[in-house]
């Protein structure tokens, strides 16, 4: 009689992500958790489950891969460079800490192999702390990761916020620091965004562009179409009008997708300018095929709507959000001098610059080939290794 083969335990991996404005962290977490679940189990020879833990109610987990579920947070939103609780009637400070201790119980019950942390080291005022303490604790084998878009935002503002996260505990808690970007293109040690005691932990992923849908570039919009979109659409009224009030070109129509965070009045004010051959949308399934199939497209320069422009030959032109943080526009300026996109700036925005830009376009295809866009790919054998070596070190610690 032959004894079958044990089957792996999964690894076990947590995203994070504060999310206070947008859908964009947790897209991005998405878009990571569906990389890991597809080439994890071939590069470790084990399935992969997971946690993405984030505050945004209207995250949609249908999105997630086989494996995967959500915790939702009790929700914050950003009041200038400040937050304040979405909906409870509660103090700031009793919202982190009921958040603080969600994120404690739920990591220290699930029992992560990894842990990968949007953008904010210690989340909002701190309430990653006592988690990630109890991890270095209890699970010293855990891996834990900072993941980071390329672009964190004007050095000074940067500088401002390290004073109330010290580096020194960043470097003491996490094992690397995953840029998600091309390092030509924009180096954040080069510009002072991060400390540099927190340098040698970078490692350059590539941007999280090919590979990001998980569906096929299929699209049942009319043809030939122009495509005006703002991501989640809680800032993008001002393009939104600009691109209703613009003429469309003879022999195409815009398909304007508004984003579902978008106001309804606004919503409505957008739907009430539009010009003929317009066609105002709050949201798509998937934004993938349509950017791909678009005769050109206009966007805001969000690291996810950027990274899904730059996975296409589709002209694109960005009109980034200038405040509170320049983040957008150092971005959008960034790939514009590689040659990749087109820029205009909110104090030039207007309908004619929408229609002019539009006839300058058509007929062109946009050659990014020359960026290093394959950091899905990048993550899941940056994400193997990580697991891998610290694996190893806990078992030479053990012997």
């Amino acid at each position: 009689m032959t004894m079958e083969a044990a089957e792996p335990a999964p690894l076990r991996v947590v995203f994070y992500s504060h999310d206070a404005q947008g859908l964009g962290h947790f897209s991005r977490n998405t878009a990571l958790a569906q990389a890991l679940a597809r080439w994890l189990p071939e590069l470790t020879g084990r399935p992969v489950t997971g946690l993405l833990l984030n505050g945004v109610p209207e995250s949609d987990p249908a999105n997630l891969p086989e494996g995967f579920d959500v915790v939702t947070l009790p929700a914050v939103c950003k009041q200038g460079r400040d937050y304040d609780p979405r909906r409870l009637d509660l103090s700031l400070d009793t919202v982190t800490s009921l958040r603080s201790d969600i994120i404690r119980a739920t990591l220290r019950s699930f029992a992560p192999d990894l842990v990968i942390i949007d953008r904010h080291a210690l989340g909002i005022d701190g309430e990653l702390l006592p988690a990630l303490q109890t991890l270095r604790r209890e699970y010293p084998g855990v891996a834990l990761v900072l993941g980071l878009r390329e672009v964190l935002d004007d050095p000074q503002a940067t500088a401002r916020e390290w004073t109330r996260v010290s580096p020194g505990q960043v470097r003491n808690l996490y094992d690397e620091i995953w840029v998600y970007g091309d390092q030509a293109v924009h180096d954040l040690r080069a510009t002072g965004e991060l400390p540099r005691e927190l340098h040698e932990l970078v490692r350059f992923q590539g941007y999280l562009a090919i590979g990001r849908s998980t569906k096929e570039l299929e699209c049942d919009l009319e043809k030939p179409y122009l495509l005006t979109t703002t991501g989640g659409g809680s800032d993008g009224f001002d393009l939104c009008m600009a691109a209703a009030r613009a003429k469309v070109p003879h022999g195409y129509r815009q398909v304007l997708v508004t984003g579902p965070q978008m106001p309804d009045e606004q919503f409505q004010r957008v739907v009430q300018a539009a010009r003929k051959r317009t066609l105002v949308m709050r949201q798509l399934p998937d934004v993938a095929g349509p950017l791909h199939h678009a005769e050109a497209a206009i966007t805001m320069a969000g690291y996810n709507t950027a990274t899904e422009v730059l996975a296409t030959t589709t002209p694109a032109l960005f009109v980034p959000r200038e405040w509170p943080r320049t983040e957008q526009l150092i971005r959008a300026e960034a790939l514009a001098g590689q040659g990749a996109v087109d820029v205009l700036r909110q104090e030039e925005l207007s309908p004619d610059a929408i229609s002019q830009w539009w006839h300058g376009a058509l007929g062109a295809r946009a050659d990014r080939t020359h960026l290093a866009l394959d950091g899905l790919q990048t993550v899941a054998h940056s994400a193997a290794d990580i697991v891998a070596r610290r694996r190893n070190q806990e078992e030479s610690l053990v012997s």
